[in-house]
């Protein structure tokens, strides 16, 4: 009986060896894979959370300059931070916080720049489409209508569009061309129904040109 268990039990050894052989080389690389990816997990989120923290205090930095009032700490804060931590949240509100801040101190081209940056780089769509939002009407004050509409054309969230098309009524009516503007303040009238009190802003630029939103008319005054 001893050696019975003996040779079943060698058997069972050869088996396991002989399945070893054949397959033990892509089982270790099937483990060394799945812990590399394990510990790779780990340490992009350790990364992530580190990125975060010092792209936190670069941001304190950004906010100190600017309360400073010293345009040139502004400049080199920020361009610190879009070096350092482009793709974070920190880096596209400093973008908008500079802008606001370098416009005050006069320098609007600087400000302008700095919304360009955030909005074709802000991977947050709400940073994006104020930082669009505010560069064309930068644009717009500065006459440059064409870049303005160029700004305007790009894409926006829902909750945006209607504010991108009253702007673009603005644009093309600074150019002098009523009938697109009146056609872009009625799209814009049309998006706003969940913001009444700016819709109504709206509705005083049509009436003004000589529509009537809720007829969708046009004066014989103003054809």
């Amino acid at each position: 009986m001893a050696n019975a268990l003996d040779l079943e039990e060698q058997e069972q050894l050869d088996q396991i060896k002989h399945f070893w052989k054949t397959w033990g080389n892509l089982i270790s690389w099937l483990l060394i894979a799945a812990l590399g990816g394990y510990a790779a997990w780990n340490g992009y989120h350790y990364w992530q959370r580190s990125q975060a923290v010092k792209a936190s205090a670069l941001y304190d930095e950004v906010e100190r300059a600017v309360a400073s009032g010293d345009v040139s700490r502004v400049e080199r804060s920020f361009a610190d931070m879009k070096d350092k931590f482009a793709s974070t949240q920190f880096a596209q509100q400093a973008g908008l916080l500079a802008a606001k801040s370098l416009l005050t101190q006069g320098k609007a081209d600087a400000a302008r720049d700095a919304l360009g940056w955030v909005s074709t780089s802000a991977s947050d769509p709400a940073y994006r489409d104020i930082a669009r939002l505010r560069l064309a009407g930068l644009q717009l004050d500065a006459k440059a209508y064409d870049d303005a509409l160029k700004t305007l054309g790009q894409d926006f969230t829902p909750a945006m569009a209607g504010l991108a098309d009253d702007l673009r009524g603005d644009v093309l009516q600074a150019k002098g061309q009523a009938p697109e503007a009146i056609a872009a303040y009625q799209k814009a009238w049309a998006m706003l129904v969940n913001t009444p009190d700016y819709r109504r802003l709206v509705q005083a630029k049509l009436n003004a040109l000589g529509v009537d939103p809720e007829s969708a008319t046009v004066s014989e005054s103003k054809k």
